[in-house]
């Protein structure tokens, strides 16, 4: 397998990684700084796939920086399949939690002008667009390792 940017163990796959991380935990702060985000199930969603995200991101962190310390890559087939497949499934929930708080968000706070809140509904807003940039990130990392496999 070939080592190019992004892949396990290259400082630019643990920079994509902390980037997933922290979005998803600036998305999760967001939502949940606001009083009523538990009456909408589409902001739930959001924080339990945001919440995910940030667990598979630190953990696949953790696991680059320590290849970065011990100066080996993680190109086993078995180990970049279990990535590939990973990174899928959280971009997957990722893209629709963020798609449906998105729709939520200007249904309500847009189209139906029951934003009264003032600050909440930017809260709201916020968070989507955290939501939005971690999977721009795990979109890049989940094409990067399908590309790694293919390689392979």
């Amino acid at each position: 397998m070939k080592n190019f940017p992004g892949t396990p163990g290259t400082l630019t796959g643990l920079l994509l990684r902390i980037l997933q991380c922290v979005f998803a935990a600036a998305s999760i702060a967001s939502m949940a700084t606001t009083s009523s985000f538990f009456n909408f199930t589409a902001f739930c969603y959001l924080i339990a796939s945001m919440g995910l995200q940030v667990i598979w991101s630190f953990v696949l962190a953790l696991l680059d920086a320590y290849s970065l310390m011990k100066k080996k890559a993680l190109h086993n087939p078995v180990l970049v399949s279990l990535f590939v497949v990973g990174d899928w499934v959280t971009a997957t929930l990722s893209l629709a939690a963020a798609s449906a708080s998105a729709g939520i968000t200007v249904l309500y706070f847009s189209d139906l002008s029951h934003c009264s809140f003032g600050e909440e509904c930017q809260k709201y807003q916020m968070a989507v667009a955290f939501a939005y940039l971690s999977w721009v990130t795990i979109a890049i990392s989940s094409l990067i390792m399908l590309w790694l496999l293919a390689a392979g």
